[in-house]
């Protein structure tokens, strides 16, 4: 891609008489957008579980197993996506996600047996969870490159608060008012004519095109000085980024945790109750679970400015490797809120990680080709969770042995985090 001429440079009233940088707007749409990705996020769907299993008369391995298959399906399209982010730009792409993800949710108010719930999970897993978070984290690192990881970590301490602090709350208080069904309805009319229209209206692509440059510093117009920060940044194409070493690295570390993490949080009230507690312990949770995340959030962000992204990396995977050994012997109130303080830090880390590592690494200029299949890999290992826990549990009656034979995964790619940095592309 050349440098953008002047007489390329489009004119926005909103962008260009807008009182501060206009990346703070970009910075709350992309968070907002992540935060609309909770009805397609294993945290929501959760809630849901139960009632699929007794309404539909569906089985606890049956529903596990419909929906790795629908993540694993909706991850497919990924790619794709990410493809069509640098060709035509975030914000045509983020309204036409969130209004097929609206539709998406007012689907699952009408499933009624297993092909039909297994259609919807591809379909909010597809949308959701992988499409919507990939197009809005790419918007927000095209607006921010020095100051990025801060930005990251920010946007992240919010979507932890409000999406996993708070939707679930608010999903629990909806079904006994409304039903399940129709709580999922209005998710998706949420989606739908409230925040797609907000999208068009304000989200922009990156700032070149306004002859601004990313975190606000101070631009001209012309051919010399449109795209001085892309010309700054090494960029790396897809083939060129998965020849590396670094991209399988940080690719299986994420899918790594978001496979363990996945499986947890899918399982969370069994695990609970299998060791002696209840699911109001299970649910209390989620609060260190918030919490925790969002401080995280906030200080790796912070910190991802100035250490490498092998380090967050690796401190995860060390992190999630102890929540697993933690999850067979929980007991008591202070020691299941330190789970969740444990799994709140390594979901938090993983978040900064996954919003920074792969614009670090490769630059801005393919980032949506990049992270299409970054994302892809990641939702892949959120798939696989799931299904091996809950075919352990019914086959042998605990989750002990597997999850003592998954912590030898994120260990293992902890030691390969340490080792493997940033690549340095050859001129």
């Amino acid at each position: 891609m050349s440098q953008l001429q002047a007489s390329t440079i489009r004119y926005s009233r909103l962008v260009n008489q807008s009182p501060i940088f206009y990346g703070w707007i970009i910075l709350l749409m992309g968070t907002l957008g992540m935060i609309m990705t909770s009805p397609g996020q294993t945290y929501a769907v959760s809630i849901f579980i139960e009632h699929f299993i007794t309404d539909l008369g569906l089985s606890r391995g049956l529903v596990s197993t419909l929906y790795t298959i629908g993540t694993l399906v909706g991850s497919f399209v990924l790619p794709l996506v990410g493809r069509q982010i640098d060709r035509r730009g975030p914000r045509l792409v983020m309204v036409l996600i969130t209004l097929l993800f609206g539709l998406a949710c007012i689907y699952m108010g009408f499933v009624s047996n297993a092909v039909t719930l297994g259609l919807g999970f591809i379909f909010i897993r597809m949308l959701g969870q992988g499409s919507l978070g990939l197009v809005s984290n790419n918007v927000i690192n095209q607006w921010w490159v020095q100051r990025r990881g801060a930005m990251v970590g920010l946007s992240g301490l919010l979507v932890s608060l409000v999406g996993l602090g708070a939707i679930p709350g608010i999903i629990n208080w909806l079904i006994p008012l409304y039903g399940w069904r129709t709580t999922y309805m209005l998710l998706g009319l949420v989606l739908a004519a409230g925040f797609a229209p907000l999208v068009l209206l304000l989200v922009r692509d990156q700032p070149e095109l306004y002859g601004l440059q990313p975190d606000g510093l101070m631009a001209t117009p012309s051919a010399d000085t449109a795209r001085p920060t892309m010309a700054n940044e090494d960029h790396w194409t897809l083939p060129e980024a998965r020849r590396t070493v670094s991209f399988w690295v940080l690719g299986l570390g994420l899918a790594a945790i978001a496979m363990l993490s996945t499986g947890l949080f899918f399982h969370m009230v069994s695990i609970f109750t299998d060791n002696g507690l209840d699911a109001t312990m299970a649910a209390w949770v989620y609060l260190p679970i918030a919490v925790t995340t969002a401080l995280v959030n906030l200080g790796s962000g912070v910190l991802a400015d100035r250490l490498s992204v092998r380090i967050l990396m690796a401190t995860a995977l060390l992190l999630q490797t102890t929540s697993l050994f933690m999850a067979q012997y929980l007991h008591g109130v202070v020691f299941s809120l330190l789970y969740g303080v444990v799994l709140g830090a390594t979901m938090g880390l993983m978040s900064t990680a996954h919003g920074v590592g792969w614009a670090n690494y490769f630059g801005r200029k393919y980032l949506g080709s990049i992270t299409g299949v970054g994302t892809t890999i990641l939702i892949v290992g959120a798939a696989l969770g799931p299904m091996p826990l809950g075919i352990a549990r019914d086959g042998l009656g605990s989750y002990n042995l597997a999850l003592t034979l998954c912590a030898v995964i994120p260990f293992s790619l902890a030691i390969a985090s340490l080792l493997v940095g940033r690549p340095h592309k050859s001129e």
